[in-house]
Order: structure tokens, then sequence, then C-alpha cells
């Protein structure tokens, strides 16, 4: 009886194991496509500033670290941001002059470029619009894991996005 009840369960485990339906075989071929576009997703935060409950700049980030097999130690890495600016009333020409600034961890930008619409290093970075600025900002390397992107609006306000070289689980157990 033990012998049959066995050979049942198995029985039953390879017919179970063996199937997929035709959705899940079209849900992973969709993830596999778009796989970079989702590990981006992971490292991307949007802030809102308003003034008088109205959106008046939305700021997407989006954080390019890649693990490596450099020893932890060794790699010096600068900490490379896409970010994304809307401003509805705001020129772009005054994020750089100096009404809006951007820090990590309290550090200012090495460099700031302006991105055109067409460049390839936008292709898989989440939340693209027609109407938004972007520009890929270079802080110099940080050891610690994890750390703050602080927008800073003389005009709006203040917005801290929360970034990690982790996934931000494995520091807290509660949200950010």
């Amino acid at each position: 009886m033990h012998r049959e009840t066995v050979m049942a369960f198995c029985l039953f485990s390879l017919l179970l194991g063996g199937c997929s339906s035709k959705e899940e075989k079209a849900l992973l071929q969709v993830y596999n496509k778009e796989k970079v576009y989702y590990k981006k997703l992971l490292h991307t935060e949007k802030a809102q500033l308003y003034d008088a409950n109205e959106t008046k700049v939305l700021l997407t980030a989006t954080y390019l670290y890649s693990q490596t097999d450099v020893p932890k130690e060794k790699d010096k890495r600068d900490e490379v941001f896409i970010i994304g600016l809307y401003m509805e009333d705001e020129e772009v020409a005054r994020f750089t002059a100096g009404d809006f600034n951007l820090t990590l961890n309290g550090e200012t930008p090495k460099s700031v470029k302006i991105l055109k619409k067409a460049d390839k290093r936008l292709k898989n970075i989440p939340f693209i619009t027609d109407w938004g600025d972007y520009f890929e900002v270079v802080f110099p390397y940080t050891l610690s894991m994890k750390f703050d992107l602080v927008f800073n609006s003389e005009t709006y306000g203040v917005k801290k996005l929360h970034f990690a070289k982790k996934a931000k689980y494995v520091f807290t157990k509660e949200a950010f």
C-alpha cells in the first residue's frame, strides 16, 4: 500500500512538473525580452515637487550600477545616474544654473551631460517621455552601500530618493 502511494505521488508530481500553460510561456518570453528594462526598473525612483497640490517638477532617477566580479574593496567606479526632469514652468538651463541642486550623500556631481532624445542609453530606461529632459549625472565613488540622492529646488522644496548597490530589502525590512 505504501509503495502504491509513493508511486502515485511521483506520477502526479511528474505530470504537474512537466506542464506549463501558454500564459506562463508567454510571460517568460516577454520577461526575457525585456529583462534589461526590468533590472533598471528596480534601480529607478521617482519624485514629484508640488506647489498648491499641483505637480511642478517630476524627477526620475535610474542608478546605473551593475554587479561585477571585481572584489568590493577594489571596485571604485563612479556612481552614475540617468536623471529625467520635467518642469512645468522652468527652463532646463536653470537646472544647471543653480536654481536646482542635486547631491548624492551631500556630494555634488562630477559631471552633468544633457542627453539627446535619440541617445541609445535611454532605450531601456523606465519612464522616458517626450516632454522630459534627460541627463547623465556622474558622482564620485561612494563607499556606502546605500545612499540618498537629494534634489533641492529653491522654489519647490527638497525630495530625497533612496538607492542602494544591493537590493534595498537586504538593509531593512521597512519600506524606504
